[in-house]
């Protein structure tokens, strides 16, 4: 075998193993997405299925009461109001923060951007955001980077911005909560110690010559003050005040009685389980029937329909930009 051979045996080598990394890591995630798809599904029958043998009736017949007793025409206009309040909000941080970051862009030309990525969030929250940072290097130019930067940022903050309203929750409601809710003080605690080192890695009051600040994906935290950070919370807080006085609402339109400050800390816990891609936003219901074990098939069938009710109406509402949409990409 000559050396020239030899190099390009290696090289196809080393290419084969670069591509058999990720696809191996995709295969694990698959694996694990499948395998907490199951245990949320598994759960919910268990319990479901519990409720229904105790009341004498079938799984069928025990969800089929559940939903006839729903008072549907007021929570069907609760959530369409609450889906336009959240849309209207959601579109004003996404303008606030990239023009933060990037250049002035109007909140009217971001509106279709917004409303449809919605679609693609159907299937996962964060792939939105990515199809977002595409769209604007598509019509306006701008380096997909930076705009990734920005997604990234809002991604960050949103943690946070739950995490302080779950913190919130706990001080007005902690005793009446379940006992694992005693450990959000302290992870609030770990998290604003994070926070304040993250501010000051990126402002380069510390390790001041490590590069990795320079990533270019890193761009909107470099130019992130702290304000930036408060104006993001004060932003994105009346969605989340608006969803208590909602779910509050809609809950008792279930039949379980709920109080505001119930669902204060609940919520923000919630909207995590949300986010993570499961079928049917599985996780979410089963947090649901977690944290009102006494209404289990009130609280599955709630959470079956307000969290996938929430998903597809706003992705109705980008199905009405679509068209704008596709102008802006394709000039059609």
């Amino acid at each position: 075998m000559t050396e020239e051979t030899q190099n390009q045996l290696e090289a196809q080598a080393s290419t084969e193993n670069d591509v058999a990394k990720p696809r191996k890591s995709g295969i694990i995630g698959r694996v694990l997405f499948l395998a907490l798809t199951a245990l949320c599904f598994a759960y919910l029958y268990y319990r479901l299925n519990g409720a229904a043998m105790r009341e004498g009736l079938s799984l069928v017949d025990y969800m089929t009461q559940v939903f006839a007793t729903v008072n549907w025409i007021p929570w069907l206009l609760l959530m369409i109001c609450y889906s336009l309040f959240y849309f209207a909000i959601d579109t004003l941080v996404v303008t606030r923060a990239l023009n933060w970051f990037i250049e002035d862009i109007k909140y009217k030309d971001i509106l279709p951007i917004r409303a449809s990525a919605y679609i693609i969030s159907i299937f996962n929250e964060q792939i939105g955001k990515g199809a977002m940072a595409y769209y604007l290097n598509k019509r306006d130019k701008i380096p997909g980077w930076e705009v990734g930067s920005v997604m990234l940022f809002i991604m960050f903050c949103e943690i946070y911005y739950l995490l302080i309203w779950a913190t919130i929750g706990f001080i007005f409601g902690g005793s009446s909560l379940p006992e694992v809710f005693g450990l959000v003080p302290y992870i609030a605690m770990a998290a604003a110690v994070v926070l304040i080192l993250w501010i000051a890695y990126f402002q380069g009051l510390i390790l001041p010559n490590n590069k990795f600040r320079e990533r270019r994906v890193l761009h909107a935290f470099r130019m992130a003050k702290p304000w930036h950070y408060g104006a993001f919370f004060l932003l994105r807080s009346p969605a989340l005040i608006a969803a208590i006085i909602v779910y509050t609402t809609a809950l008792n339109l279930f039949g379980v009685e709920a109080s505001f400050l119930t669902l204060l800390p609940y919520l923000p816990i919630i909207f995590f389980a949300a986010a993570v891609p499961t079928p049917m936003r599985a996780a979410a219901i089963t947090f649901w029937v977690i944290l009102f074990p006494e209404n289990e098939g009130q609280m599955a069938a709630f959470g079956f329909v307000q969290h996938n009710f929430f998903i597809l109406f706003n992705a109705a509402i980008g199905l009405l930009f679509w068209r704008r949409a596709q102008r802006d990409l394709f000039g059609k």
